[in-house]
């Protein structure tokens, strides 16, 4: 009898652990079955992301052939990358490869269009605090005006948005449409072996050299400043060398000076394709006259060139009224 009641308990045993292990196996069939499911979903969304994103960052290629697979590590894909129709595998033992045929641009482009899908899938995302640690890096000027226009949608859709990154013209760009109620910017300075954090004025950096210039002599007008006069007298020139590049980009490009360009606007003077006419071809001869006075390539005691003051705001509205009239 006690041999039965032992036998009894083996069977009853092993009929349990059969049960579990049916159980188990059931478990991992349907496991299986929402990681294929997953994937099958997943992936083709990623791709489709990604290739939205590289479309808006003129990228010039894309992502082709993502075939999700699973392994012991979970679920992964492998990709090519197409390049004018041609696809480009990811990793190659000789030929082109993702290493060796896309700049370093196109890769950091890659990765941000990577990153942006993610969160796009991510349905946690308004819970989020997203942290973008120098997006600039090697990209040209378009994809950089791109990746500002992306993280201000990416602003209105997260809990907070961090941004770190060496580089003032784009932070500049992110500060100037940003919420002016929400946003804080930090500058990172050095203190002796270690760092600290301190408020950055943006809007005293995102101020170009030509702002300061017309700041400068339009602060002369309103307050004569005798000790301001020299520079002032300095800044004349490069305020109509600015103005000109701007308004007449095609025939006063980067490089040349108002002299030789007014050579080219005398000789197009009364034509069908003149630049200015001849009263402002006289007027901008008689303001550089006056400027060249004081710059080293025209002028070789510029530093100690005397200054009248009626002279130098009469000249100075002079300037500004050319370029307003213009």
């Amino acid at each position: 009898m006690p041999l039965l009641r032992a036998e009894f308990g083996r069977i009853a045993a092993y009929l349990a652990e059969k049960a579990d292990k049916t159980a188990t196996e059931d478990l991992r069939t349907q496991a299986r079955t929402a990681l294929n499911n997953y994937r099958e979903n997943i992936f083709p969304a990623y791709e489709a992301a990604i290739n939205t994103y590289l479309q808006r960052f003129n990228a010039g290629f894309r992502l082709a052939s993502v075939s999700p697979q699973n392994t012991r590590g979970g679920s992964s894909c492998t990709y090519n990358v197409v390049i004018n129709n041609v696809q480009v595998a990811l990793t190659a033992n000789a030929g082109p490869a993702f290493c060796n045929t896309l700049s370093a641009g196109d890769r950091n482009t890659l990765a941000l269009a990577f990153f942006f899908a993610s969160l796009d899938q991510d349905p946690q995302l308004a819970h989020k605090i997203l942290v973008i640690d120098d997006p600039m890096t090697s990209l040209d000027e378009h994809r950089s005006l791109t990746t500002v226009q992306e993280m201000r949608r990416m602003q209105a859709r997260v809990s907070q948005v961090i941004v770190l990154s060496h580089s003032k013209p784009f932070f500049c760009q992110l500060w100037e449409g940003a919420d002016i109620a929400a946003r804080q910017a930090l500058l990172i300075r050095r203190d002796g072996v270690g760092s600290t954090l301190a408020v950055w004025d943006v809007n005293h950096d995102c101020i170009t050299e030509h702002d300061r210039r017309h700041a400068l002599v339009q602060g002369h007008l309103q307050a004569a400043n005798p000790a301001a006069e020299r520079r002032v007298a300095a800044a004349l020139r490069h305020i109509l060398e600015a103005f000109m590049r701007v308004a007449y980009p095609a025939a006063f490009p980067p490089g040349m000076l108002l002299g030789p360009f007014l050579g080219i606007c005398q000789q197009r003077a009364g034509r069908q394709n003149q630049i200015l006419s001849q009263p402002d071809i006289d007027e901008l001869r008689a303001l550089l006259a006056y400027a060249n006075r004081f710059h080293h390539d025209t002028n070789a005691a510029y530093e100690t060139e005397a200054i009248n003051d009626q002279e130098l705001t009469h000249f100075s509205e002079r300037v500004l009224a050319f370029a307003r009239r213009n």
